[in-house]
C-alpha cells in the first residue's frame, strides 16, 4: 500500500510539473494569438507576418541586452515599443492600401511581409543567437516539484499584460472604438471615430504583445534564430482559431489549451506526436465548432 501511495504521489508531482510547463508555454501562445485575433476582429484579415514579428521581438531583446546591456524591464519595454512601431509601419505601408482589395491580396501581402522579415533578419544574423541572462533564475524545489523564478515571471507577466489588454478593450474609449469598428467599419466614421488611428493602435498593441512574447520565449528557450517565428506563429494562429478568432478572451483560452495539449502529449507520448496532435485538434474543432470555443457565427449582412 505504501509503495502504491509513493507511485501515486510521484505521478501527481509529475503532472503538476507538466502543468507549470504548460502554463509557461500557453502564456506565450496566448500573447501571440491576441495579435492575430485583434487584427482579424477589426479588419477580418489574418496577419500571417505576426509570427515573424514575434521573432523580431526576440532579436530586439538580444540586441538591447547584448549591446545596451539594459536590465529586464527597460529591455521589455523597448522590445515591445520597437515591435509595435514596426507593426504600425507595416500596416500603413503594406496593409492600408489593400483594405478594399480582395481578401486574398492582403493574405499574399502578409505572407510576403513575413518572408521579407525572415530573410532580412537572416541576412543580418545568419546564425542562431544566445540571449544573455537578464534575470537571475532561481529554482525552488518542493519535494520533487521544481519551480523557477523565470517560470513565475513569464506566467505572471503574461497574465498581467492580458488583463491590461482586456481592460483597454472593455473599459476605455479606444477599446469601444475597436469594438465598434469590428462590428461595422462603414458606419463608425460617421460617428466621428478616427478609423485609421484606431486600426494603427490595434496593430501597435497586438504586435507589441507579440514582441513581449518574443522576449519571454527568448528568455525561457534562450537560443533564437530567424525562422523561429514560423512554427510558433502557426501554433498561435491555431490558438486564436480554437478560442474563436476575433474574440480576445477566446484567444487567451486557446493559447493555454494548446500549451497544455503540447506539453501533456510530449510528457506522456513520443514528442514527435506533439505537432500532429496540435494540428489534429484544429481540424476536429473546425469540423465540430467552426467558429471556436467563444466565437459566434458571423451574420451575413445584406
Amino acid at each position: 500500500m505504501t509503495e502504491q501511495r509513493k507511485t501515486f504521489n510521484h505521478s501527481m508531482v509529475y503532472v503538476f510539473q507538466q502543468a507549470l510547463n504548460a502554463l509557461q508555454l500557453g502564456s506565450i501562445y496566448a500573447l501571440i494569438a491576441l495579435g492575430y485575433t485583434m487584427v482579424y476582429g477589426i479588419l477580418t484579415m489574418i496577419n500571417f507576418a505576426h509570427g515573424d514579428l514575434f521573432m523580431i521581438g526576440a532579436f530586439f531583446c538580444f540586441l538591447i541586452a547584448f549591446y545596451l546591456k539594459l536590465s529586464f524591464v527597460p529591455t521589455l519595454l523597448l522590445s515591445m515599443l520597437g515591435v509595435a512601431c514596426l507593426g504600425v509601419i507595416i500596416e500603413r505601408l503594406a496593409y492600408k492600401p489593400l483594405r478594399k482589395a480582395p481578401r486574398v491580396s492582403a493574405i499574399i501581402t502578409a505572407l510576403g511581409v513575413g518572408l521579407f522579415l525572415e530573410n532580412f533578419t537572416l541576412a543580418l544574423s545568419p546564425y542562431p543567437k544566445h540571449i544573455p541572462p537578464l534575470l537571475e533564475n532561481t529554482t525552488w524545489t518542493v519535494g520533487s516539484l521544481s519551480l523557477s523564478s523565470l517560470q513565475i515571471i513569464v506566467i505572471v507577466l503574461s497574465l498581467v499584460l492580458m488583463l491590461i489588454l482586456d481592460f483597454i478593450v472593455q473599459r476605455t474609449k479606444a477599446g469601444m472604438a475597436m469594438r465598434a469598428i469590428s462590428w461595422d467599419k462603414t458606419i463608425v466614421p460617421l460617428m466621428g471615430v478616427p478609423v485609421n488611428k484606431i486600426i494603427s493602435l490595434t496593430f501597435a498593441i497586438g504586435t507589441g504583445l507579440g514582441g513581449a512574447a518574443g522576449m519571454m520565449y527568448a528568455l525561457a528557450y534562450p537560443v533564437i534564430d530567424p525562422y523561429m517565428g514560423i512554427m510558433v506563429g502557426w501554433k498561435a494562429f491555431i490558438s486564436a482559431v480554437v478560442g474563436g478568432i476575433g474574440n480576445i478572451r477566446g484567444a487567451m483560452i486557446g493559447g493555454f489549451i494548446l500549451g497544455a495539449v503540447e506539453i501533456m502529449v510530449a510528457a506522456f507520448f513520443p514528442s514527435t506526436y506533439r505537432d500532429f496532435v496540435a494540428f489534429t485538434l484544429l481540424l476536429i474543432l473546425l469540423i465540430v465548432r467552426p467558429y471556436g470555443i467563444l466565437g459566434k457565427p458571423q451574420p451575413q449582412k445584406v
